[in-house]
């Protein structure tokens, strides 16, 4: 795999996160810098690490696992979007919190959900000769990282609070069109 087509596949991988991140940065824009930087970096680990383990996968088992994986990513991303909007309709008072990630069960859910696409990119690198697995790994976790945290800190900018429910429901269809774009593949 070239450098250009490594880069090209980091930015597609990178762009749940990105849409997470733009719908947080509207949703929260006066989130401390330590949550953006806990979240950019779980999404940049999950990322990165999912096709390290769909590679051993790959290499191991070749394909049993290649399966289940999209409908596992489905089912997380549709609990969440579905959450999302349900919540989106709540009276404010009930529903102070829209999607935290202040918390980290939330972090670690969406990080995952995000990057269950990676783990069947991984199964790919398990078939292709010479994969520099790790290479791989680093530039795929550092775009998803990077591309989070960019998103969040240009998005975060732009946001006005009377939108907050508009982007809630916005965010969890996509997480509902993600969840359906990797089910069908």
């Amino acid at each position: 795999m070239s450098w250009i087509e490594l880069i090209l596949l980091s930015i597609s991988l990178a762009m749940d996160c990105f849409a997470i991140s733009c719908v947080v940065g509207m949703l929260q824009p006066s989130l401390e810098k330590r949550y953006v930087w806990r979240f950019s970096l779980a999404f940049g680990f999950f990322q990165g690490g999912m096709p390290l383990i769909g590679w051993l996968f790959g290499e191991s088992l070749l394909g049993p696992l290649g399966r289940i994986a999209p409908f596992i990513a489905f089912g997380i991303l549709a609990f969440i979007g579905g959450k999302m909007l349900i919540e989106s309709f709540r009276k404010e008072e009930e529903n102070p919190q829209h999607l935290d990630v202040t918390k980290w069960k939330n972090v670690i859910l969406l990080a995952i959900a995000t990057s269950i696409d990676a783990l069947a990119v991984g199964f790919s690198f398990a078939m292709i000769q010479e994969t520099h697995i790790f290479r791989n790994v680093l530039v795929i976790g550092l775009a998803s990282f990077l591309i989070s945290y960019l998103a969040y800190t240009f998005v975060k900018k732009l946001t006005n609070p009377k939108i907050s429910q508009y982007a809630e429901i916005i965010g969890g269809i996509v997480l509902i069109l993600i969840g359906v774009k990797i089910l069908i593949g």
